[in-house]
């Protein structure tokens, strides 16, 4: 049967959260148990066996790595039944295994689905990242700009000091200069350990999370997922893929990446109109975590049309076997 070519977004939402929470659900068991690649399998499975339930004809472009690397859910894997409008699709079925296994905040569970063709096939590469909220005039801070003159240009836009600005950065040792340099303007820093698709959407709702903007350098897969969570939830984005080795450089090549030093605005990342759904594994800032009852596990999704702006937070409850 020919493949449909309308996206049609409405229709296929509640599909989509209905893929992060069978991910969620399936990690739950491992909270705090010490196992990454248990935690990461489990949602793994539970991702792909729910997405195949979907009436798509879905290509993973943002998955689990190259085909050799991944077993399931990798680049360029075909998923649902066949029948049904072509669609890309990125996710990360455990945003944050590290946080689950450790039972930190912030695990999520994260999908986003748009248009075939939508989303910038990212090479699993780092990219330099930038992102704030919504509400700003466009280009009020860039990649170009040095760290502390992106603090001090948001805290004119936003009408405060750079004391009042906090930036979340991932805990890493690459970014100690960058680190230095925002704590000279006097501006406050939210570390992470982990989830920096999370880190940048804490920008876009900057009253509840205290975050107002997210800087550094990250996976450029993320990066993907995350601005298709902006695409939706609104502000600004900018990504630059970075490069350390010519192994690096060729799998961009192979990825259709011919400018290695561009610039990435938000929606070039993710050009047309996408679902996007997270399913809170760990307690956050954003999403509440999976609560356990003798029989029953409850969920928190954040289910987003980027098409009509609308922001869905979905509370499910099911009934669950006690474990052998």
């Amino acid at each position: 049967m020919p493949t449909k070519t309308d996206f049609n977004d409405r229709m296929l939402s509640l599909g989509l959260a209905r893929v992060s929470e069978a991910a969620a659900i399936a990690s739950a068991g491992l909270i705090g148990r010490g196992d990454e690649k248990a935690a990461d399998q489990a949602a793994v499975n539970a991702m792909r066996d729910q997405l195949n339930k979907l009436d798509i004809a879905g290509v993973v472009v943002i998955g689990e790595g190259e085909r050799d690397e991944a077993p399931m859910l990798y680049i360029g894997e075909e998923v649902g039944s066949g029948n049904g409008p072509g669609v890309d699709i990125a996710l990360d079925p455990l945003e944050g295994t590290t946080l689950t296994a450790k039972d930190m905040p912030n695990a999520l569970t994260v999908i986003a689905m748009g248009p075939r063709g939508s989303m910038l096939h990212a090479p699993d590469v780092y990219m330099e990242k930038l992102a704030i909220g919504p509400g700003y005039p466009e280009g009020i801070v860039t990649l170009d700009m040095p760290p502390a003159t992106r603090v001090s240009a948001l805290a004119s836009a936003k009408g405060c000091l750079p004391k009042d600005i906090t930036v979340c950065i991932l805990e890493r040792p690459r970014h100690q200069e960058l680190i230095a340099e925002i704590r000279s303007t006097g501006a406050a820093i939210r570390l992470i350990t982990d989830g920096d698709v999370a880190g940048v959407m804490h920008c876009a709702e900057a009253e509840a999370t205290g975050i107002d903007m997210y800087m550094g350098e990250g996976g450029a897969p993320e990066g993907v997922l995350a601005a298709a969570a902006l695409k939706c939830m609104g502000g600004q984005m900018y990504g630059r893929l970075v490069f350390r080795n010519d192994d690096e450089r060729g799998r961009a090549g192979k990825a259709g990446i011919t400018d290695l030093d561009k610039i990435y605005s938000r929606d070039e990342m993710v050009t047309e109109d996408v679902i996007f759904s997270a399913t809170g594994v760990t307690n956050g800032s954003i999403l509440s975590g999976i609560k356990r009852e003798v029989g029953w596990v409850t969920t928190e999704t954040l289910l987003m049309r980027s098409k009509t702006g609308s922001v869905r937070r979905m509370t499910y409850r099911t009934p669950v076997a006690p474990e052998a």
